[in-house]
C-alpha cells in the first residue's frame, strides 16, 4: 500500500522543538516538511499592526532546522500564514529570514510566495453587491468599518499550494492560509482521499498538541495511506491515544461532527480511532463533502485607539466585599469628570483576579477571597487620554472612602513605579465574513530562485 510521510515539526512556527524529536522525524524520511506560522488566537492586535507575535529569533531558529533538512533531503517544504497573521508585513518578514538562511548556510531553491491581502475596494464592492456572508457571532462589516482596516486578508484552500507545487516550487510560503491544507496539499497533489488528508492536516497543524501530554513545542508526524492515516509522536515522553486525537479532532469546531473550510467540509461522523502501537494511533472513515460554491473566510481589523493600564492589589476584606459597587462609583466619577468627551472616546474596564474566578467567568463572588488583583484597563482615541483617564480611576480608587475603610494612607498596593503603563495601539477584528470566490482568485503567486 502506498503512503505518504508528513513532518510537523511545532505547532507554531517559532514554538520551538527538541532537536532530537526533529532528528528522529528526519530519520522516517517524509515526503515533506510543513508548519503553521500563525492564528486569531493572539487576537486583532498583530493584524492591525502589521507586527508577529512570534519573534524574529525563534522563527529562524525552527526555520534553520527546517530549511536545511528540506533541501539536504530534496523535499518540500511549506509555510502556511507567514508572520502570524499573514498580511503582507508579516509574509515579508518571513520571506527575509528565509533569504537570509539561504544565504548563510548556501542553499538554493525554488521558492513560491503566495499573498493573502486583499484590497478593501474589492471587500466594499462585494458588501454594496451583498455578496459578503456573516460568520456568527460577528455582523458583517459596513462600508465605514472595511475602509478603516490596516489590513485584510482572505483565508485561502488548498489549491494556491497546488498550484505552487505544480510549477515546481520547493519552498512555500503563504500568507493566510487554511490550518490543514499545509499539510495535505502534497498528497491532494498525489491524488489522496481529501477526507483523510484534510482530516490528518487538522491534527498536525498543532503538532504535538494531540499527544498525551501536550506540547505545542514538540514534533508529530503523520502517514496518509489509501484508507487510514496513523499518527505517531517523535518523543518517548509523550504518546499519541485514541482519547488524545479524538480530543483534537474536536478542537476549534462548533459542532463534533462536520469541519467547514474553503471549498467543503470534514463529515466526521463515520470516523474511528484505533490504538496501533503504544504511540500511534490509525483514523478510518472522515469523508470530505465539496460545497457547490466555494468561499474563502476574510479576517481584517482596525484600530480602536490607545491603551493605558494599571496593575495594583488589594488585601482589605472590607474593600473586597465591597469591590462591585466601588468599582460602579468609579465608572460614574469618571463620566462627570470627562462629561465633555463623547462615550466612543474612551473604554474603561476592571479585570479582577483572586476573586473566585470572577474575572474568568464574569461577575463579582468575593466571598472568601484574602487578596485580590485590579487591572485598569483605559483606551483614548490619544495615548495622552488613556493616560488620563487611566490616572484618573487609579486615584480615585487609590483614596476610595468606603464604608468601614480604616486606613486612609491608600486602598491599592502597586507592584510597580510608574504604576502606570502604556500598552500601545488597540485594534479589534472589524472584518469577519464570507466572501464567494474562485479558489485562486485573490491569491497571488510570486516565484523566485534563492
Amino acid at each position: 500500500m502506498r503512503e505518504l510521510r508528513v513532518l510537523s515539526p511545532t505547532a507554531i512556527l517559532g514554538y520551538g522543538f527538541p532537536e532530537s524529536s526533529f532528528e528522529e522525524g528526519m530519520r522516517r524520511k517524509p515526503h515533506v516538511i510543513a508548519v503553521d506560522a500563525g492564528s486569531t488566537d493572539p487576537g486583532p492586535y498583530y493584524l492591525g499592526s502589521g507586527k508577529c507575535f512570534v519573534d524574529r529569533a525563534n522563527t529562524k531558529r525552527d526555520l534553520e532546522f527546517m530549511l536545511q533538512s528540506a533541501c539536504q533531503n530534496n523535499i518540500p517544504l511549506i509555510i502556511g500564514t507567514g508572520g502570524g497573521s499573514g498580511a503582507t508585513p508579516h509574509l515579508q518578514r518571513d520571506v527575509d529570514i528565509i533569504k537570509e538562511i539561504a544565504k548563510e548556510k548556501g542553499l538554493s531553491f525554488k521558492m513560491a510566495i503566495i499573498s493573502s491581502q486583499i484590497d478593501k475596494s474589492v471587500v466594499v464592492q462585494a458588501l454594496e453587491k451583498g455578496a459578503l456572508k456573516a460568520l456568527f457571532p460577528a455582523p458583517l462589516p459596513t462600508k465605514e468599518s472595511i475602509e478603516q482596516s490596516t489590513n485584510i486578508v482572505a483565508q485561502m484552500g488548498p489549491e494556491p499550494f497546488l498550484k505552487a507545487l505544480e510549477q515546481g516550487a520547493q519552498v512555500i510560503i503563504s500568507g493566510r492560509a487554511y490550518d490543514p491544507v499545509v499539510f495535505a496539499a502534497v498528497a491532494l497533489k498525489e491524488g489522496y482521499d481529501p477526507g483523510l488528508a484534510m482530516h490528518m492536516g487538522k491534527i498536525l497543524e498543532c503538532a504535538a498538541i494531540a499527544a498525551s501530554p501536550g506540547s505545542g513545542s514538540d514534533c508529530m508526524f503523520g502517514t496518509l495511506r489509501d484508507d487510514h492515516f496513523e499518527l505517531d509522536t517523535l518523543c518517548a515522553d509523550r504518546k499519541c491515544t485514541t482519547v488524545s486525537v479524538a480530543a483534537h479532532t474536536l478542537y476549534e469546531k462548533s459542532t463534533p461532527t462536520s469541519l467547514p473550510g474553503p471549498g467543503g467540509v470534514l463529515d466526521l461522523t463515520e470516523t474511528t480511532f484505533e490504538q496501533k502501537t503504544e504511540s500511534a494511533v490509525i483514523v478510518r472513515g472522515t469523508k470530505y463533502i465539496k460545497d457547490e460554491n466555494y468561499h474563502i473566510k476574510l479576517e481584517g481589523a482596525r484600530s480602536l485607539g490607545y491603551r493605558t493600564i494599571s496593575f495594583a492589589a488589594v488585601a482589605d476584606p472590607v474593600m473586597i466585599a465591597e469591590m462591585e459597587n466601588i468599582l460602579q462609583t468609579a465608572r460614574e466619577r469618571l463620566k462627570t469628570q470627562f462629561s465633555h468627551l463623547h462615550e466612543n472616546d474612551y473604554y474603561l474596564d476592571f479585570k479582577v483576579y483572586g476573586n473566585n474566578g470572577a474575572s474568568v467567568f464574569g461577575g463579582y463572588t468575593t466571598q472568601g477571597a484574602r487578596e485580590v488583583a485590579i487591572i485598569i484597563d483605559a483606551v483614548g482615541k490619544t495615548p495622552e487620554l488613556a493616560d488620563a483617564i487611566c490616572g484618573f480611576v487609579r486615584s480615585t480608587l487609590l483614596h476610595y472612602g468606603y464604608k468601614g475603610r480604616i486606613s486612609t494612607a491608600g486602598n491599592l498596593a502597586f507592584p510597580f513605579s510608574p504604576s502606570d503603563f502604556r500598552a500601545g495601539e488597540v485594534y479589534e477584528f472589524n472584518v469577519y465574513c464570507l466572501l464567494p470566490a474562485s479558489p485562486l482568485e485573490h491569491f497571488t503567486i510570486t516565484e523566485e530562485t534563492v
